[in-house]
């Protein structure tokens, strides 16, 4: 066993490793960020290959043997280290064991291949043509599968599916997502129904009223106050598909994109990104120290950020208090507006293609079908080619909408550009969220914050509650020391049960 004073030198050592490597993925982001909001069409491959340059130096230093040996020599002795200390020594040790078996060579074509598929996707989204991603697409696929069989077979999760989500979830499985997702279809689909029975009609005419970008943007910032963002360690610029990307707390960047003639898109977006922001902006700063920090699950980043878009943005509470705003921002343009209007219209349950602008009760619904579709094809019991035609199905029996094109389909996310097993994290996220406002609510009074549009309790919570130890737990141990119990779906179905049933008015015999 080794002594404190040697597992100290050694932390040290492993820890001026760490800052040259958060380096080097500092500088991936930034290139990452500047392909997707700033990089001309013509400069995209360029900033592909550069990343996979920049990504194969990474490589060496993430396989540099004395780096092995030391989180190698503290994961099996860490005497001396502090909890927060062998918790980031053990998600590098994990992460060491997971690329063990990926050659320098193999690393660098993955690297190239999802770096330079961006740009094939865009312009393929932006031709309306799946046959121009479909190549790009079945390349991905082959490698990431190739990837997962290069782990070591304790690191296998029994399909090569399961192998990815837990880089994505760590602890679910598709057995676990095959119940989860059954009980949401078994309450959300006949609801659906109920509501269109009900032929109860909520205006949306003023959802397509155009409003100027300027005004949108103006908007947004607003926005981003609201939800308690530090503005000066954020970026807020636009791209295709908006994102957040952080490199530390002080230089946190969200994105999002204005439709002139569809503001709640904005609106929801920039919401949607804030929570993840606010998720960035506020871990301890031991855990930045310590190079623990953003290493919390993506389902529990997307808590933060649907928590802020749906049970914040789209709450009756809210609707009263940003309509006036709006109108301030917007002057003239949505004078004749109520505030029940108002709530009823971002609310209003319309099936449709799009994910991103789906209604929150349908929401899952979207996820459900690219769940579904990326399970078979990552375990080989899908053709590229006929991925399409399924997807267009799917909508068909989940949503009962036909899908027009490919950019309203299969190229509709930015996705499978080489995240595959991200999907089910929205999903988990909304479920997650609502879990926690019902444990939220017996400490705050939560509508009455929002109304009165002071989110600073809700955030002094969450920083306490949840953002103070998402790093270092998996989702079950997180959710259990914020709401006092695993993961009970119940609460979200009965979130979403509650919230429309009220808002359409329907009754048990609908």
């Amino acid at each position: 066993m080794a002594s404190a004073e040697e597992n100290e030198k050694n932390r040290k050592e492993l820890y001026a490793r760490l800052d040259e490597m958060d380096v080097y993925n500092r500088t991936l982001g930034k290139l990452a960020f500047d392909q997707e909001c700033c990089a001309p069409p013509d400069g995209l491959d360029q900033a592909g290959a550069d990343m996979a340059v920049i990504d194969k130096a990474l490589f060496g230093l993430t396989h540099d043997p004395r780096y092995v040996q030391l989180v190698t020599q503290l994961h099996q002795d860490s005497t001396g280290l502090t909890a927060v200390q062998k918790t980031m020594v053990d998600k590098h040790y994990e992460a060491i064991q997971k690329n063990a078996g990926l050659t320098p060579e193999f690393s660098y074509e993955l690297s190239c291949a999802v770096n330079q598929a961006y740009g094939t996707w865009l312009k393929a989204k932006r031709d309306n043509s799946f046959a121009e991603y479909r190549d790009t697409l079945e390349n991905l696929i082959r490698l990431k599968r190739q990837e997962m069989s290069l782990r070591a077979p304790a690191l296998q999760k029994g399909t090569c599916y399961d192998t990815c989500l837990d880089d994505y979830e760590k602890g679910v499985d598709s057995a676990m997502l095959d119940s989860f997702f059954g009980q949401l279809k078994e309450t959300i689909i006949p609801l659906v129904s109920r509501i269109q029975k009900s032929g109860k009609k909520i205006r949306t005419d003023f959802l397509s009223r155009p409003v100027p970008i300027p005004e949108q943007e103006r908007f947004s910032r607003l926005l981003l106050d609201l939800e308690g963002l530090r503005a000066s360690s954020l970026v807020f610029m636009t791209t295709e598909h908006p994102f957040t990307t952080n490199f530390g707390p002080k230089d946190v960047r969200v994105t999002t994109h204005f439709y002139e003639n569809s503001f709640v898109s904005n609106i929801f977006t920039t919401l949607h990104e804030g929570g993840h922001a606010l998720f960035m902006q506020n871990e301890p700063e031991e855990l930045y120290r310590n190079h623990a920090d953003n290493a919390m699950t993506d389902g529990m980043h997307e808590c933060m950020s649907r928590f802020y878009e749906n049970i914040v943005g789209r709450s009756e509470a809210f609707a009263s208090f940003i309509l006036p705003k709006l109108r301030e921002t917007c002057p003239g343009r949505f004078d004749d507006i109520t505030e029940r209007e108002f709530y009823e219209g971002i609310n209003a349950v319309t099936p449709g293609t799009n994910r991103c602008d789906s209604d929150e009760l349908t929401y899952c619904l979207h996820i459900i079908v690219r769940y579904e579709l990326e399970k078979q094809f990552m375990n080989g019991e899908m053709s590229v080619d006929q991925i399409p035609a399924e997807w267009n199905r799917r909508y068909r029996e989940y949503l009962g909408v036909e899908v027009p094109d490919d950019r309203e389909g299969c190229l509709q996310d930015v996705h499978w550009t080489g995240m595959f097993g991200y999907f089910p994290s929205y999903a988990l996220g909304n479920a997650y969220g609502a879990q926690i406002l019902h444990a939220m609510k017996k400490d705050l009074d939560v509508e009455g914050q929002i109304h009165r549009g002071d989110l600073s309790g809700i955030l002094a919570w969450l920083k306490k509650n949840a953002f103070s130890c998402a790093s270092l737990l998996t989702p079950r141990d997180w959710l259990i020391r914020v709401t006092g119990e695993p993961l009970n779906p119940a609460y979200y179905l009965t979130y979403l049960t509650e919230k429309y049933t009220a808002l359409y008015g329907l009754s048990p015999e609908n």
